[in-house]
């Protein structure tokens, strides 16, 4: 698999990782409110192929989701533990955060669009192009 090590940071730079991505295994993008209202793309990896460099104010409870950056409000990741409908553990990563990454390796990756506004998580939703 062709892997790439990528670099990421949130806006303020407080929160910073690399990533080893196979952009050829695809991106996703989702209609649920969420997703929908950050404009969330995103990647997954396995935890080993992720590694923080600092992550000084990373919002750790409360509302904010882990990898959001308490100072800037960037979200940069979440790390998914495996669960009955997802398998295995995973850090989800959004491309918008990455620093050095081909914007045209970017818009050439397979996106998989996902219904979760409809709770249909394995469909793709009737309309896509607002994503």
């Amino acid at each position: 698999m062709p892997y790439t090590t990528y670099h990421a940071s949130c806006h303020c730079g407080d929160v910073r990782f690399e990533a080893d991505v196979d952009l050829s295994a695809g991106t996703t993008k989702c209609n649920c409110t969420y997703c929908f209202k950050n404009r969330y793309w995103s990647l997954s990896v396995f935890p080993d192929r992720f590694r923080e460099i600092a992550s000084p104010n990373v919002a750790k409870s409360g509302s904010l989701t882990p990898g959001r950056c308490a100072r800037c409000g960037v979200l940069t990741f979440a790390r998914v533990t495996a669960t009955d409908w997802n398998p295995v553990d995973h850090v989800a990563i959004s491309v918008a955060a990455f620093d050095d990454i081909d914007p045209t390796d970017l818009a050439s990756a397979p996106v998989t669009h996902c219904d979760g506004l409809h709770d249909n998580w394995w469909a793709a939703p009737a309309e896509v192009r607002h994503l």
